[in-house]
């Protein structure tokens, strides 16, 4: 028996994806836009260092396409895709993707999502600690009458799933969706338990806009934030015509075991029935704020940039330094989370980093971005300066890949050291264009 079938073998249990021996076959590098380290305060060998790292993870296998952009000091210094947006080296009609491949963020989208309530508050039609009632009355149902829009955003509305045994076409239908869960008995309807809501707080986030301002969240996110910035995808859903751009969505690495409930208590659905229906064209057309944002890395970097700005993109002042400063205040210590079973720090739209580790690395308290199924990474360290966009198509759970990921998380933060002491400088809003 020979190593290489060996390494056959295991790669098939895996299910990993088959590479090229010459991964840059399928590597794309953006020199029109990457700068040269030093203009954004490193080195070369520090940046070669975060590139090494992600190739290290795709060769596990476990991503089939991979995709980084990681802006310091407002500079992109890596803007690079690896892998296929369809198939694999061995199927012969594979597609290799390249930076403007759209790539769905999954449950990253909640925190632009959660931007666009921010700036309702900014724009005086709510306010963060009204009552959901006041703008939808029939969530007031079981008890839930005193439940804030605060509280949404901080995983606590007491609604986190949309109920047992849920069709997943109730996914789809939006009318439904929302009257389930203005329908629902909640965990807890004093706000006390953090509770991981997936797919919930997005339905509610979209009827709010709709009954505040006459706009769905799609045209809402278009108007301030898509359009303003000059984004080409970074939208819920796709267009008939875009949806064969799209990556493919594949799960990969071994099966789940008893970790199965755990992500169907989390989720709301079967992990093993949700991958293949994220390839459909009816999730690929739908709006679900809380879910299905597609977005290449760089625009997803674009919009953490905007967020360590203060609001400002390129002269305009997209929303107020305030808005910024309130959505990513902590909403409380890292507490267990009740859905999601690990202990969990949140803002009112975050995932918060932690010291002295947390989800962004080491020492990345002041941190805040989100995770997305899988392994989607998406956040901003104003302690360093930097707005990151890991983006893939892999959707493993248990995989080769869980030593090469934290690896790459970590090692990011350790090569772009801290620029700013955020004890002793002013916060930045107070001096911020208006």
């Amino acid at each position: 028996m020979t190593l290489g079938y060996v390494h056959q073998r295991f790669n098939r249990r895996l299910n990993a994806t088959p590479l090229p021996r010459d991964l840059d076959e399928i590597t794309c590098v953006d020199t029109a836009n990457e700068v040269s380290p030093e203009q954004a305060g490193m080195s070369q060998r520090e940046v070669d260092a975060i590139w090494a790292d992600t190739i290290k993870l795709y060769r596990k296998g476990m991503h089939p396409m991979l995709s980084i952009c990681l802006r310091r000091q407002g500079k992109i210094v890596l803007n690079r895709s690896i892998g296929y947006q369809r198939g694999d080296a061995q199927s012969e009609d594979a597609v290799i993707g390249d930076l403007n491949t759209p790539i769905c963020l999954f449950s990253a989208s909640k925190a632009i999502s959660a931007m666009l309530v921010h700036l309702l508050a900014e724009q005086g039609e709510i306010h963060l600690l009204d009552p959901l009632s006041y703008y939808i009355p029939e969530f007031a149902a079981n008890g839930k009458g005193y439940t804030t829009i605060y509280q949404l955003l901080t995983h606590r509305a007491g609604v986190p799933g949309l109920g047992e045994g849920v069709d997943t076409s109730l996914l789809f239908d939006r009318e439904a969706a929302v009257a389930a869960i203005c329908a629902a008995d909640p965990i807890d309807d004093m706000g006390r338990t953090s509770a991981y809501h997936a797919i919930t707080g997005g339905f509610i986030i979209d009827e709010l806009i709709r009954r505040t301002t006459g706009l769905t969240v799609q045209q809402y996110l278009d108007r301030y934030i898509r359009k303003p910035m000059g984004m080409r995808f970074f939208r819920y859903g796709l267009t008939k015509r875009d949806i064969p751009k799209a990556a493919e969505n594949r799960f990969t690495g071994l099966p789940l075991g008893p970790l199965a409930k755990t992500l169907k208590n989390a989720l709301g659905l079967d992990y093993n029935e949700v991958i293949p229906m994220t390839n459909t064209p009816e999730f690929m057309q739908a709006v679900l704020p809380a879910g299905n944002l597609y977005s290449t890395a760089e625009e997803a970097s674009r919009f953490f940039q905007l967020m360590l700005n203060y609001g400002r993109w390129e002269g305009e002042q997209i929303m107020q330094p305030l808005t910024v400063h309130r959505a990513i205040q902590e909403s409380g210590k890292a507490e267990l989370d009740a859905s999601l079973k690990v202990p969990m720090r949140y803002s009112p739209g975050f995932m918060l980093g932690g010291s002295p580790a947390g989800i962004y690395g080491r020492n990345s308290r002041y941190a805040y971005g989100h995770l997305g199924l899988s392994n989607v990474f998406c956040w901003a360290d104003p302690q360093r300066d930097i707005s990151v966009a890991i983006l893939n198509s892999g959707k493993p759970v248990l995989g080769s890949h869980l030593a090469a990921l934290p690896r790459l998380l970590f090692n990011i933060p350790k090569h772009c050291a801290p620029v700013r002491d955020m004890d002793a400088k002013p916060l930045d809003f107070i001096n911020a264009p208006a």
